[in-house]
């Protein structure tokens, strides 16, 4: 089973979570003592080593605005004016408190040269004077990940300005936070990435305490490497953004680990290249990553920066990875995801939406889903079926996240998530066909929903049929029952969408392209709905394409349809019934 195995004992989530707070209160208190505050103080750096480098790309405008005294992120801002103290006011949301600790603006903003250098030096030194010491908010794993490698990242800028005790206190402050990093007993999840970051800490500081951080660091990351990055490149929490993330800082550690001169492990050299062809694969035609499974599209720039020191030979890039399949013909490009969610705690950012596909159409995308990750703005209900472009049956949801104090205490992991059953892909001289199927539907509607897609290489046509089977099990007096099942397509914020007067196909057009394409269905009716989608974790609205049908419960239902170019520009919106059939 893919799932936790808390899901197969019936009052098993909430007694897991009493236990592990339980568990963590003695933790707690110990790391907030002065005593601990002194064991993680020693041995203090000398100077710096390394300086390593961040190679994500850095974004000029919001230095610019940082410099004038303004913070945004996510879409939500804060104004405090030139030199102003953000660390001494209310943040608009949470989320935005934890970009904000998370220090990722640090790159911004020393990419703007001297000033720059000058207001990082000046916010840092008034955050420790804050949140130096143990703080519960500011110190969470997750806060403190990725403030210890943005530090690291930017200690060299920030010490050129600084007077010598200035300094030596940034130094010492990035080893204590490095060391507190590297205790945590978080579970498997994000395991590697702590190693990562406390790793390039240890690179970055000189003396016995960067050589004993790193050796300490680097010992871990061989431990969780494999745990974390499968054999076939792709991240245990199955999220594409997240392998891309983590390509990131294993190329910044490995470059520090160089200037250093000491040998990267043999696990991480692994998967530096098994994470190396996971991006490859989930760069699609438009530069930017499949949005699926808690993971955002990212910018082309963004992930070009990471496939930067990439060799100029044209590599063949796999069909199949993951559990995602890639389809491609002379227009159209599809990714499926063919495989159940991430299980346990690797499932926290995992959505339930079984089968999902998105579609770019001329290197334009086309059919995605809401593309929610955890730093974007949209509510955990965005990781349920219907934000995606998939079949759902009866309103009902085929897993959902943690709430409340289970959430709090064990992350917002999946619970009762579905399983997907087997896969199938073919491949003939005129097209590639992929079936798949999953349990989702099994437990309270006794149903399997399986998945066909073709596309017609040749005619460059993306042709599908979602049925819902019954299980033998599931008969008799339930067999006179009905439950009513859609299938979504999502469509991207740059696509609109105008129904045929029959009801069942609809003109699809992107933004600034002559022709269009038409999906056109058997289904009972096709309705235009309001939809979201993320990039860079804001919220954009557009619309999602909702196709009705109805099943039986003891004989099923299936509604087929058809995605196909528009040939003629400006080709009138209306069919006949007979051409709306898939």
């Amino acid at each position: 089973m893919p799932g936790s195995a808390l899901d197969r004992i019936p009052g098993a989530y909430p007694l897991a979570a009493m236990a592990l707070a339980l568990w963590r209160r003695p933790g707690l208190e110990w790391r907030a003592s002065p005593l601990n505050q002194f064991v993680l103080s020693h041995p203090e750096p000398e100077g710096l080593a390394a300086h390593p480098r961040d190679l994500r790309p850095a974004d000029d405008e919001a230095g610019r605005r940082i410099l004038a005294g303004g913070f945004v992120f996510g879409g939500e801002t804060m104004a405090v004016g030139p030199r102003g103290d953000p660390w001494d006011r209310a943040a608009p949301s949470h989320r935005f408190a934890i970009a904000l600790h998370r220090f990722g603006w640090l790159r911004d903003l020393t990419a703007h040269g001297d000033p720059g250098a000058w207001e990082a030096l000046r916010l840092t030194l008034a955050w420790r004077r804050l949140f130096g010491r143990w703080n519960r908010f500011s110190w969470d794993a997750q806060v403190l990940e990725r403030r210890v490698f943005n530090l690291a990242c930017a200690i060299a800028p920030l010490s050129a300005p600084a007077s010598e005790a200035e300094a030596d206190q940034i130094a010492a402050d990035l080893a204590r936070q490095a060391r507190y990093l590297l205790s945590l007993g978080e579970g498997p999840a994000r395991a590697a990435e702590r190693a990562a970051a406390a790793a390039v800490a240890g690179a970055a500081l000189g003396g016995t305490a960067g050589e004993t951080l790193l050796q300490a660091a680097l010992g871990r990351l061989a431990h969780d490497l494999p745990c974390t990055v499968l054999p076939d490149g792709g991240h245990a929490s199955r999220s594409p953004q997240a392998a891309l993330e983590l390509f990131f800082d294993l190329q910044t550690l490995d470059d520090a680990l160089a200037q250093h001169g000491v040998h990267a492990p043999d696990e991480m050299m692994r998967a530096l290249d098994r994470l190396g062809g996971a991006v490859r694969f989930f760069t699609l035609a438009d530069g930017r990553l499949a949005a699926l499974q808690g993971g955002e599209a990212t910018t082309p720039a963004y992930v070009a920066a990471a496939r930067a020191g990439e060799d100029a030979l044209d590599r063949e890039v796999p069909a199949v990875r993951g559990g995602y399949h890639r389809l491609e013909a002379r227009t159209l490009q599809i990714v499926a995801d063919a495989a159940s969610p991430a299980p346990g705690a690797w499932s926290e950012a995992a959505c339930a939406q079984p089968l999902a596909i998105e579609v770019l159409a001329g290197n334009k995308r086309l059919i995605v889903g809401s593309s929610w990750s955890p730093d974007a703005a949209g509510p955990q209900a965005l990781r349920l079926v219907d934000a995606a472009s998939t079949a759902s049956v009866s309103d009902a949801a085929c897993g959902a996240p943690l709430q409340g104090f289970q959430a709090r205490t064990l992350g917002p992991r999946l619970r009762d998530a579905y399983e997907v059953l087997g896969v199938d892909r073919q491949q003939s001289r005129g097209g590639l066909w992929l079936e798949a199927s999953h349990d989702g539907w099994a437990k309270r509607f006794g149903l399997r929903h399986e998945r066909r897609l073709y596309l017609d290489t040749e005619a460059d046509e993306l042709r599908g049929e979602d049925a819902l089977v019954p299980l033998a099990q599931r008969g008799g007096a339930a067999g006179r029952r009905f439950a009513p099942f859609v299938v979504r397509f999502h469509l991207h914020p740059q696509v609109s969408a105008l129904i045929a007067r029959d009801k069942t196909s609809v003109l699809l057009k992107v933004e600034g392209e002559d022709t269009g394409w038409w999906l056109r269905s058997d289904a009972q009716e096709a309705t235009l709905e309001p939809a979201v989608n993320h990039q860079d974790g804001m919220t954009r609205h557009g619309q999602q394409i909702v196709l009705h049908g109805q099943a039986r419960l003891n004989a099923g239902g299936k509604l087929r349809w058809k995605l196909s170019a528009a040939h003629q520009p400006g080709e009138p919106a209306q069919v006949d019934a007979e051409e709306a059939s898939a």
